[in-house]
């Protein structure tokens, strides 16, 4: 688990002392229309760039508690340029592609995706809390490819059969979109196989939505049988506040160690100072910093991309201002490889 110099976690309290509002209600009250989502921040829609196309093709949905962390008035905020659908979108691009990193390739069973030997990602729901614009699975086909059909049973049957998978990946969408309940039923499966070591869940819900870390989610964590690694994603320092803050600690008090990884994105995290705060923001709520991801090139994310050598200098500059702990491994994703290849050499991490 990871330690840090950060304020000590709050104890958990049960949701009927805090009496907080359920997250599937909070979820549900998520902001999908462009328009709304500019009048809550004193913007013109008409002056954004708003496309309806863009909106239709990959709809708008964020918390109401995301959209609190914006800067009121700002058209450049960089939490509402992640979300608001543009119409620099809709441009082609070329070598921008549907399947970006190559999950088509690599489906080795219904939602069940293998690209690294020993791990086994499973594609656990197409929801999430938030639609991230530049998303590299945003043109998945999730209505066809779902772990969680049939109760699990065609990628629990894989899972078992397979002794070199030690390793088990939660991704989606967002695994913890799922009740907990459902959740436990993957995990009560998977636990009859004795050569699984580890169970990693890739999810921004924690940091769009922190309300999800409930109580039913702390016993699920506290219950599994195998180290739980959470592999967080932000992109900017401000996405953490106290609530999120919170939600973290309970899910270090529950046994998980947390990593993030962000996206560098044009227009969002750009500069020296901006990763520099996500980086020591991120840790100051017990999350270490692990992969700095450039862009993955998928189409309508185009306007995201930032040039190789913009993207060296920045994280050399990063190097040069933090302590190595806090600063991300700069890589991107290529279909076929074997690993995450670092944006400088030829080696895999």
């Amino acid at each position: 688990m990871i330690t840090a110099v950060n304020p000590a976690a709050p104890a958990l309290q049960t949701p009927s002392a805090l009496q907080p509002p359920r997250w599937q209600q909070l979820w549900r009250e998520a902001v999908r229309d462009p328009r709304e989502l500019l009048g809550l921040l004193g913007l013109d829609p008409d002056a954004m760039g708003v496309s309806a196309d863009a909106a239709a093709q990959f709809p708008l949905r964020v918390p109401r508690g995301f959209v609190g962390r914006m800067r009121h008035g700002d058209p450049h905020d960089p939490l509402l340029r992640q979300v608001l659908p543009l119409d620099a979108e809709m441009q082609p691009m070329p070598g921008f592609s549907l399947d970006a990193v190559g999950d088509g390739a690599a489906k080795s069973g219904h939602g069940v995706i293998q690209k690294y030997r020993g791990r086994a990602l499973l594609v656990a729901t197409g929801s999430c809390a938030i639609n991230c614009r530049y998303c590299f699975r945003r043109h998945f086909p999730y209505a066809e490819e779902t772990a969680a059909a049939s109760g699990w049973r065609e990628a629990v049957a894989l899972i078992h059969a397979d002794t070199s998978i030690d390793e088990v990946i939660l991704s989606g969408g967002d695994p913890w979109s799922l009740a907990t309940p459902k959740l436990a039923e993957l995990t009560d499966a998977l636990a009859g196989a004795p050569h699984l070591k580890r169970l990693r869940v890739h999810t921004r819900v924690p940091v769009v939505l922190p309300e999800r870390v409930d109580e039913a989610l702390f016993g699920w964590i506290k219950a599994l049988p195998w180290p739980v690694t959470v592999v967080l994603h932000a992109n900017h320092g401000n996405e953490f506040d106290a609530n999120v803050g919170a939600a973290m600690g309970r899910l270090r008090q529950a046994g998980a160690t947390l990593l993030n990884q962000a996206v560098l994105l044009r227009g969002v995290n750009d500069s020296v100072d901006a990763l520099a705060d996500l980086s020591e923001r991120g840790f100051a709520a017990g999350v270490l910093p692990y992969y700095l991801h450039q862009l993955d090139r998928v189409q309508g994310a185009a306007h995201f991309e930032i040039d190789d050598d913009r993207a060296l200098a920045l994280h050399a500059g990063l190097a040069a201002r933090l302590s190595g702990y806090l600063v991300p491994r700069l890589v991107r994703e290529i279909a076929g490889d074997s690993g995450k290849r670092p944006l400088q050499g030829m080696s895999h991490v």
